[in-house]
């Protein structure tokens, strides 16, 4: 089952990737490999999975300026959006 707020976060990812470079690059990259497996896994991540890549997304858009971190927060708004619907907490 597809989770689309996660796929549009991973592919945000991916684009912001591409206009970094460096650690951070690295970094955004394996934050979109990361959602995207969840994206199409069969069972879908909890909320602390969740929150802990809404934390790094965080640091990574305070480490950032201009359009790419606008684009990692864009990302990080996707997977607030999922987990809004995600049962617990």
């Amino acid at each position: 089952m597809a989770r689309a707020e996660l796929e549009r976060a991973s592919n945000l990812l991916k684009e912001a990737a591409e206009a970094a470079d460096g650690d951070v690059q690295e970094r955004l990259y394996e934050q979109s490999d990361q959602l995207a497996k969840l994206a199409t896994r069969e069972q879908g991540p909890d909320h602390g999975r969740l929150a802990r890549h809404m934390t790094v997304l965080h640091d990574l858009a305070e480490a950032l300026d201009g359009d790419v971190a606008e684009t990692v927060r864009e990302a990080r708004s996707e997977v607030l959006e999922y987990r809004k619907g995600v049962p617990g907490v």
